[in-house]
């Protein structure tokens, strides 16, 4: 690190400490909205008890969240970018925190499914700010670090929820789902409103007494519409909607394959049935897959550490597919398939940033993020084959192929694009 007496607009070189101050506050964000998308599932019986209103009809609410999570984040990264690192993290994460409490306190009121898809608008929307903003927060500060940071961050999200299941079904359970709703809601947006105005981005110059990274990165950045006319954007984004959507195929189907086995009430370990403990085991390999594969793509460069985690995930699905009826199998190689399929959200954040700079790393990183959205509207398709064919096999099938696709993509093409692209600019 570079002596203090180093200027910068903001006067100093960023310290350790402060980098990960800031890191901390982000994943504490995301841990705070975590269940809004992954605690979900404990109010759909409830409310479907107490209005008598279809689960079709309910859960469309939840589509609404995830479709505005996800593609508003490229209009909220780039007011981010435009406001500046010292005003626009404050104000996006504080309206996130706004919106995120405003949806769950419209729920706990909702007397229509108008109401209810109202509050789906407000959560959806918070979301997708802090989830946005936190991401970007993360490759800006740490460019030395930057599969680690972000990998870090998104865990907060996909394993944050754990900490309030249990909570949530207890308030449920003992004062209604109304009441959850409103005191989680108004608590965890609170927190967040409260975070938001320690965060900021760094300025100009401040890490230039950061270690240099190992792998090779952008010295321009590009703009969101300069990355949109570019072949590695938009390779980035195949690649992406292929690993997303061959995991949601497999991931969201979960319980239903279980049950096709035959063994999801079959008792594995410590009483606990097969689906109990694949879904446990499941959640914290999710979590823990982003930061680890996030750290090794530091070490070894993104592109192989795509074809590691990728080669292992097609070999999971098939492994799955043909041992899966085993109860021990399929906890195990359940765990092995979202092992490697989490690291999409450390990996491809970390890949963008690199490739095309920090400036408008948070529009750019939302841009590709959007692939998510996409990748959702092909998990019906596992349906579909199952129904045609009669069994999961070719389910497996198909999302192995599709993992070894993106390994052969990641090293034969992506790799020599993105090496040609960063020399040229």
């Amino acid at each position: 690190m570079t002596s203090a007496s180093t200027m910068t607009e903001s006067g100093v070189v960023a310290t350790p400490a402060r980098r990960w101050t800031q890191l901390i506050i982000c994943i504490l964000c995301m841990v705070l909205i975590a269940n809004l998308q992954y605690g979900w599932t404990l109010f759909v019986n409830p409310i479907a008890k107490a209005h008598g209103w279809s689960l079709t009809s309910i859960q469309f609410a939840f589509s609404i969240f995830i479709a505005l999570e996800t593609w508003l984040t490229p209009i909220e990264g780039w007011i981010v970018d435009s406001l500046g690192p010292r005003l626009g993290p404050k104000l996006m994460i504080a309206f996130g925190g706004i919106m995120v409490a405003l949806g769950w306190i419209v729920n706990s009121q909702a007397q229509s499914l108008g109401m209810l898809y109202l509050g789906a608008v407000l959560g959806g929307t918070g979301g997708g700010a802090v989830y946005a903003t936190c991401v970007g927060q993360a490759v800006k500060w740490f460019p030395d670090r930057r599969g680690l940071a972000v990998g870090l961050t998104a865990a907060g999200y996909g394993a944050g929820a754990a900490l309030t299941v249990v909570p949530i079904r207890m308030v449920i359970a003992s004062s209604g789902y109304e009441a959850a709703f409103f005191w989680f809601g108004l608590i965890q947006g609170g927190i967040v409103f409260l975070l938001a105005w320690l965060l900021r981005g760094p300025d100009q110059g401040e890490l230039s007494g950061v270690t240099s990274p190992k792998v090779v990165q952008s010295a321009r950045s590009f703009s969101p519409w300069e990355i949109l006319s570019t072949p590695v954007f938009w390779l980035l984004y195949l690649m992406f909607v292929m690993v997303s959507a061959s995991g949601l195929m497999a991931t969201a189907q979960i319980a239903p394959i279980a049950k096709d086995f035959g063994i999801a009430n079959t008792v594995v370990f410590w009483g606990a049935s097969t689906l109990s403990a694949a879904l446990i085991i499941d959640s914290v390999c999710n979590g823990a897959a982003r930061p680890l594969f996030g750290w090794v793509s530091d070490h070894i460069g993104r592109e192989y550490t795509m074809a590691i985690a990728f080669g292992l995930g097609g070999i999971a699905y098939w492994l799955l597919g043909a041992m899966g009826h085993a109860p021990w199998a399929f906890v195990l190689f359940a765990a092995l398939i979202f092992l490697t399929w989490g690291e999409i959200f450390s990996l491809f954040p970390s890949t963008c940033t690199d490739t095309f700079g920090s400036k408008f790393a948070t529009v750019n990183l939302s841009l590709l993020y959007t692939a998510k959205g996409a990748s959702a509207f092909l998990v019906p398709v596992a349906n579909i084959i199952k129904s045609n064919t009669g069994s999961w096999h070719m389910v497996f099938v198909a999302t192995a192929i599709m993992n070894f696709i993106v390994v052969a993509l990641a090293l034969v093409v992506l790799k020599p694009l993105r090496t040609r692209f960063m020399t040229k600019s």
